[in-house]
């Protein structure tokens, strides 16, 4: 599929330049025109195969190189709409870049807009589901883990962060486009699960909790976790089926969320494919 010839942006007063800097520093921003930036080829690349459309692209050619653009240009083979390409000259692209050693390409993406009602879902579904995340490393670390493991949805009640942040998406390599990702009020997440008939675990420390290895995770299941200060809340605790733990065997009595959403994954990936 052909583009059209580049226009070169070297002035970092470009109205151009300057939306870019809008985009990566406001979620506001970014909420209101429905865009968000992605930058690196191998998060390009898993956004575009899970179909997240790209409005425009912005590449600098001393440090993407002919390679670079070549690959990334694949991906738009054969199909109908091209997004609108830029060359940026070097000093300008890493104003605008967010990350170290990059490889010289950038992309505004058209950020999906899902609800609970356009979840479809398998019919023994694995959801992990976050109350009130606010770190954009933790949400992009869980994201990651639900594509290996792989889990079918994460579903963020109450999110403290914007889902499309640049940091969440370098965070997640991407993987924020490879799994549905849907952000509702923790109680509608709470009645979504009871209607659909999917049992909800509760990762906390109370008196009545009991070990995850003493689970059986091979239904329908939502692994259900909340911040590393505060935990889950009393209401989302309290609309949980049951209440689990990951036993500590040290010092400390807790697990970075991200790190206790991969174990409790894993394990109930295990179990379900277990011969």
């Amino acid at each position: 599929m052909p583009f059209a010839p580049l226009d070169r942006l070297s002035s970092p007063q470009n109205p151009r330049i300057k939306q870019l800097l809008k985009l990566q520093q406001k979620s506001a921003e970014r909420r209101a025109l429905g865009l968000t930036l992605v930058e690196g080829l191998r998060e390009l690349t898993i956004a575009v195969e899970a179909g997240v459309p790209v409005a425009t692209i912005y590449s600098c050619p001393e440090l993407a190189g002919e390679t670079g653009e070549t690959e990334l240009r694949s991906l738009f083979f054969g199909k109908k709409d091209a997004p609108e390409w830029f060359e940026v000259t070097r000093p300008v692209f890493e104003k605008v870049a967010y990350r170290e050693g990059s490889d010289g390409l950038l992309a505004v993406l058209r950020t999906p807009a899902r609800t609970l009602a356009d979840l479809r879902l398998p019919a023994n579904p694995l959801l992990l589901v976050l109350e009130a995340v606010e770190k954009p490393g933790n949400l992009g670390a869980i994201l990651r883990t639900a594509d290996a493991a792989p889990v079918d949805a994460v579903l963020i009640g109450d999110p403290r962060t914007d889902l499309y942040n640049p940091n969440t998406i370098r965070s997640s390599i991407g993987c924020v486009f490879s799994v549905p990702v849907i952000a509702a009020p923790m109680a509608e997440i709470t009645a979504f699960l009871h209607e659909k008939g999917i049992r909800s675990y509760a990762a906390a420390l109370t008196p009545k909790a009991h070990s995850y290895l003493d689970c059986d995770f091979r239904q329908p299941t939502a692994l259900v976790l909340g911040t590393e200060a505060d935990g889950l809340t009393p209401a989302a605790l309290a609309a949980c089926d049951e209440t689990i733990i990951i036993p500590m065997m040290g010092r400390i009595d807790s697990l970075n969320v991200s790190v206790a959403g991969a174990v409790l994954a894993f394990e109930a990936v295990r179990q379900r494919t277990a011969s």
